[in-house]
This record gives structure tokens, C-alpha cells and sequence, in this order.
């Protein structure tokens, strides 16, 4: 009788989404995605303190002329992301994801500057940028950076914090590498604005939402990959095996292999390009999505507006929090 993850991975690519090495070693995944959050978590962790150490050494030495402190501490930020992602693909056999400060979720050259810059870093350390994904906020500047990150670097990204069909429209116009539809924070919305919590796996609010993505994209051919992510309950994840990639964090990934199925029933493929090709199609209203038309379809939808502009200011606490532990390490030092 074999567990339910073994059975997903026979349809989906998994990914985990964590920092914890020792995790990523329990599970095998084929990728690994990260986030403020999720390396802050890591970085609290007593067995990773000599990394973070060794980095503040050796950054504190090389700019020991800087007169910035700030320039300093973000040096630092940028080398830890990067250290963390360096251990990862020692483990995992294919990409890690990096994210780009939320902060700077709404300048395109900050995002594109600080792509480069973790890229370049990658790259002193060995690595080739194919193996790395590079997280921007889909915002319309975030999108727009991608493309100019895909386009004249061949820096390939992953979109993420996306809400609605808008950000995925607009994502396949720019000819992403991957995009990171999420799950949980919708189905949060909807439990705080409907008070429902129990869903049929197929009336999920977030399956629904990546769902239509799916089809979509493989209704036109369109070559950007999906990544269902953020869940809240294995049922989530199984409401869309078939999806090209899932994001599944710790917790979920041992449930699943906790779940045997009965009777050693096959888990339902929910999402694949032949049963999309029978869908009912999303009419094309729009070739390209320009600035305006994005934003006010951003506009009319409430739940994707909130969460876009909560997840912002979330990864945004978060990285000011690692700052702040980076802070404290320097004193400790002195």
C-alpha cells in the first residue's frame, strides 16, 4: 500500500517549501522554494547559526571601508539567501527558488538590480543561474521586471503571491519561466469574508482558482509553468494533483506520508492537458494586458487586491525581522 505522496509524485513534480536542510534530505524533493519567512525560521534554528556567522565574518571583512551600515546589512541579507540556496542544491536535484525583497516590490529597476546582484552571487560560488528561480511579487512592476529578467538576461523567474487571472494573464505575456499561484491565502479570504471553512475538494476557492489558471494556459500552449503553492490541508493538494509542480511545506508533506490510501486506490488526477482541452474556454478578451487594463482588473478584484497587498507587507515584516537578527549578531561580535 503505498502513501499519498509517492502516489502525487507519479502525476506532479513536488517541491518543498522550506529552508530546512534536514527536511529537504527527509522528503527528496525535486526543487525547493524559499521566502523571507522561511529562511528567517531557518535562521533561528541553533544548527544553522555557523552559516549565519561565517557570513556576517566574512561580508563584515570584505566591506570593513563601507561607511553604510545599511549597505553593509544588505550585503549580508543577500549572502545568507544565497548560502541557504547553496546548501539546497546540494541536496535537491534540480532549482531553488530565491525571492527578491518584497520591499521592492514595486520598483522594477530595484527588482532587476537585485536579481542580477543574487545571480552574480550564485555564480562566484559556482552555481549556474539555470538552476536557480529568481521570486519577484507579481505586481504589474514585478511582471514587468521578469520579463526584462527573461528577456535580455535569460535570468529565469518565478512569480509569486498570485491571486487571480489577471496576475496569470499577464505573467504568460511576459513569458515567465513559472508562476506560483496560491491556494491557502485564498481559501483564509473566504473563511474570513464567508465564514465557510469545509469545501468539496473541486468548490475550494483556491483550487478553483489555480484550476482555471491551469486550463487556461494549456488550452493556448502557453509554455509557463505552474506551481500550485501556499496550502492549508492535504485535501488542497489533492484537488490538484495533475498541476505541473506543488509547493507543500513539512507539515503537509508528512501528512501525506502518514495518508495510506484505501485499498490502495489511486489518488484522482484532477489537472492534466487532455481533460483541460474539454473544459469550457476563457474567452480571450484581451491580447496583451496593458498597465491600465491590469490594474483595474487588480482593482475589481477584492480578494486578490488584499491578499497581494497583505502577502507584500508579511514578507516585508519578516525581512525587516531577519535584518534584525543580523543587526544583533554584529553587536554580539563587537
Amino acid at each position: 500500500m503505498t502513501n499519498l505522496l509517492e502516489q502525487i509524485r507519479q502525476h506532479t513534480t513536488i517541491v518543498a517549501d522550506t529552508g530546512d536542510f534536514a527536511s529537504l534530505e527527509k522528503y527528496k524533493p525535486t526543487d525547493a522554494t524559499t521566502n523571507p519567512s522561511l529562511i528567517l525560521a531557518a535562521a533561528n534554528m541553533k544548527q544553522y547559526d555557523h552559516i549565519i556567522d561565517e557570513i556576517i565574518n566574512k561580508c563584515r571583512e570584505k566591506d570593513s571601508s563601507a561607511l553604510d551600515e545599511q549597505a553593509v546589512i544588505d550585503d549580508i541579507m543577500d549572502t545568507v539567501f544565497v548560502a541557504f540556496g547553496e546548501e539546497i542544491l546540494k541536496i535537491v536535484p534540480g532549482r531553488v527558488s530565491t525571492e527578491v525583497d518584497a520591499r521592492l516590490s514595486f520598483d522594477r529597476e530595484g527588482q532587476i538590480n537585485k536579481a542580477r546582484h543574487l545571480i552574480q552571487l550564485y555564480e562566484e560560488r559556482g552555481i549556474s543561474k539555470d538552476r536557480i528561480l529568481i521570486k519577484l511579487s507579481s505586481t504589474w512592476e514585478g511582471i514587468q521586471a521578469a520579463k526584462e529578467l527573461e528577456t535580455k538576461y535569460g535570468i529565469h523567474c518565478n512569480m509569486t503571491l498570485i491571486f487571480s487571472f489577471a496576475q496569470a494573464l499577464a505573467c504568460a505575456d511576459a513569458q515567465v519561466t513559472l508562476i506560483s499561484p496560491f491556494v491557502g491565502r485564498i481559501y483564509d479570504w473566504y473563511i474570513e469574508k464567508k465564514g465557510k471553512r469545509d469545501y468539496e475538494i473541486d468548490e475550494d476557492p483556491g483550487v478553483v482558482s489555480v484550476t482555471r489558471i491551469y486550463n487556461y494556459y494549456k488550452q493556448n500552449d502557453i509554455p509557463t509553468v505552474i506551481m500550485g503553492a501556499s496550502f492549508r490541508n492535504t485535501k488542497q493538494i489533492l484537488g490538484l494533483v495533475g498541476c505541473d509542480l506543488l509547493t507543500i511545506s513539512p507539515k503537509l508533506l508528512e501528512e501525506l506520508v502518514e495518508q495510506k490510501s484505501a485499498d490502495d486506490a489511486q489518488v484522482n488526477v484532477y489537472l492534466n492537458k487532455e481533460q483541460a482541452a474539454q473544459k469550457g474556454k476563457d474567452k480571450k478578451k484581451y491580447d496583451k494586458l496593458d498597465e491600465k487594463t491590469f490594474r483595474w482588473m487588480m482593482n475589481e478584484d477584492e480578494m486578490a487586491s488584499d491578499k497581494l497587498s497583505d502577502g507584500i507587507r508579511k514578507f516585508a515584516i519578516d525581512a525587516k525581522k531577519l535584518e534584525e537578527l543580523v543587526r544583533a549578531r554584529i553587536q554580539q561580535k563587537k
